[in-house]
This record gives structure tokens, sequence and C-alpha cells, in this order.
């Protein structure tokens, strides 16, 4: 049974299984299941259509509450469009088995790689938006003891109907030990603070001459402690000012490196795409920029990466970085998740700023177009 259901997880949590072959899904379908299949939906309990729940301002609504062990395999969320700001007000948090600090804490947006509070559609493996404002999460999420699903409105006004679906495994027997936890955190700076705002463009030698060895002042992803490994990033940036908002490179730091153990050329390569992306937004399975803004401040952009294919294993400590900017010169806003898989007990996550913070707006940050684009 053991063996069984080691197979089976590790299958779930073996993205490629998946992302490289998807047609092991239909090979495995005269595979006997061990599970019971269950769900926790906004159903209407009566028999009737009233298949949502409310949530009033500053109060929190449990979405899942169940005993393990088990395997969340699927969650699925809507809203009504009651406001601007739902999907940065409302605060999505995970528990795994009785743990008091949440191993997921995302604004409801960001977590689905909505960053910048405002709906788009866009497909990959582990996250998708589909229409009207159906939000997909396939990422495998196992529990031994427990597993607790909140969702917090911080707006100062109700939401009229959250509608949900999360579909998980529960097993009779306890889960491989070699399973890790699923984790998610938010992170943000609004605005990044460049080294200089003296450049003209990227090129300006004030910009572009600038070195960075070591990944001094990056803006930092996640940083995590224990044993484990990163799966990817979703990122929305809101540019101050001027020009290309990317040539930052991303760099990784694991167990404790003082330097970076991965360097990569710059943002748009990270994330699959290449030379500020050309004029197209693209979604695929594990990389994508479905927003393409452009080259002004005011512009907004989203990118999101997923390493399905080989995720970065860390045995001690994990920091995920990027420049913003080449070498952290420029100073626009960063609004990222990163998710990751670790053992327990993980690090304390950063405090989650308050709502006013989290909306996206224009700094005045100087540099190009800075002045003009507040004045506007």
């Amino acid at each position: 049974m053991r063996k069984f259901l080691l197979f089976v997880l590790t299958f779930a949590l073996c993205p490629s299984c998946t992302s490289q072959d998807a047609s092991g899904w239909l090979a495995n379908l005269p595979v006997a299941r061990e599970y019971v299949q269950k769900r926790a939906s906004s159903y209407d309990r009566s028999g009737g259509n009233f298949d949502l729940r409310r949530l009033p301002a500053g109060e929190t609504l449990t979405l899942l509450e169940d005993s393990g062990p088990g395997i969340i395999t699927h969650i699925w969320i809507t809203l009504t469009d009651d406001g601007p700001n739902e999907l940065k007000a409302l605060v999505l948090r995970m528990y795994w088995d009785g743990e008091s600090s949440p191993s997921v804490e995302a604004p409801l947006g960001d977590f689905f790689g909505l960053g910048l509070g405002e709906y788009f559609l866009y497909h990959s493996i582990p996250l998708a938006v589909g229409p009207d404002r159906a939000l997909n999460c396939f990422f495998p999420m196992p529990f031994n003891k427990s597993a607790r699903i909140t969702l917090s409105n911080e707006n100062d006004r109700p939401v009229h109907a959250v509608f949900f679906n999360i579909d998980y495994q529960a097993y009779s027997h306890p889960l491989s030990p070699d399973l890790l936890y699923f984790h998610a955190q938010y992170r943000q700076a609004s605005p990044a603070q460049g080294r200089n705002n003296k450049w003209k463009d990227n090129d300006d030698p004030p910009a572009d001459a600038q070195k960075n060895p070591d990944g001094k002042d990056n803006y930092v992803w996640v940083e995590a402690r224990g044993r484990g490994h990163y799966v990817g990033v979703t990122m929305s940036v809101l540019q101050n000012q001027d020009d290309w908002w990317g040539e930052g490179d991303d760099m990784f730091f694991v167990d404790g490196a003082a330097t970076p153990t991965i360097n990569g050329t710059g943002s748009e390569d990270y994330f699959l795409g290449a030379f500020g992306f050309g004029n197209t937004a693209f979604s695929y399975d594990l990389f994508g920029a479905p927003v393409k803004g452009g080259q002004s401040a005011g512009s907004r952009s989203s990118v999101y990466r997923f390493h399905l294919d080989s995720p970065i294993p860390f045995n001690k400590s994990f920091r995920a970085t990027i420049e913003h900017g080449h070498a952290n010169v420029r100073s626009d806003n960063y609004f990222s998740v990163a998710y990751w898989y670790q053992t327990e007990p993980h690090m304390a996550f950063p405090s989650l700023p308050p709502l006013k913070e989290r909306l996206p707006r224009l700094y005045p940050v100087g540099g190009p177009g800075n002045a003009e684009s507040l004045s506007r």
C-alpha cells in the first residue's frame, strides 16, 4: 500500500510526468486508485441554487477544513464583480497539519498570477484564468494531519458572492515521508529603490555601467530555510519610469552561497521570451507574458515561469531574486508570488503590506518619464 501511495503521489508531484508527457495521464488511467475523492465547495446545502458564500468586509471565510492524510489536486474560485480592488483585498491563506503560521499567504489575484488587480486570460500547467473571472490552480498540495484554506476580506466593502470548488483525495494510510509541503509567498516593492535616477535610458552610462556581481539590493522573490525545491514565480510590474523595465538578471542562492549559484542574463530571458518580449503577449505551459506593456511610465506587464521540468533543490536554505533593471538601477513597482515545496517548519514570512500599499499606483521616483506620468 505504501509503495502504491508513493507511486500515485510521486506521479502527482512529478511535473515531468505531465509537463513533459501529458500522455502519462492516459497511460495511468487503468491503475487502480486507493483514495476517496472529496470536494469542499460553496454549494447550496438546502438543495437549491444559492451556490455561493457572502464575505462581509473584515471577515474570513473558511473554504476547506478537513483532516488528513490527503492531497489537494485542484482549486477553483470565482467572484462577482463587486469592485475594483477585490483581487488585492482578498487574502488567500493555507495551513498544513495544524500550523499557526500559513504556508501560503497572498492576495487572491496575485496567487493566481493577476498581480495588478485586473483580470486577464492565460493558460499554464499549474495556474490558469478562464472566462469569466475563473481562477484555477493545479499545484498538488499534500497534508498529513489537516488542511485549512481561508479567504479574508480586507476591503471596506463586502463581496456578495464567492464561489469555490476544492478537489482533494483522502487516504486511509499515511503519505510517504518523502513528500514536501506546498508553499507560496507574496512580496512587493512599491517602488523598488533604484541606485539612481540620473539616466535618460537603459543604455545611458549611469544605468548601463553599473556592476552587481553578488545580487546586492536585488528584488527578492522568496527566502526559505529547510529542505525543498523552488518551482516558479508569477510577477507583475507597473513602470514608474520610461524604457524597458527588464535587463535584470535572475540570481539564485542555494544553501547559503554568497554569490549566485545560478545567474541568468536578463528579465525576459528568465521568463523565456527575448528582446523585451517583442510586441506580442503570450502564455504557454511553463512560461509566459500574458500582459505585455509598452516601454513608458505607467505601462503594465505580467509574467510567469514554472520550473516543473527541473525544480531547483535546496538542502538548508534558498533565496530567489532578480535585479530591478540592470544592476538594480530602476525604480518600478514589483508584485510577485513565489511557489515552492519544503519541509516544515518554514521560515517566517514577511508581514503582508496593508491593502492601501498593495494597490498598484505610480510613485514619484524621478528618472525618465516619471514627472510627466505623475501629472496625468
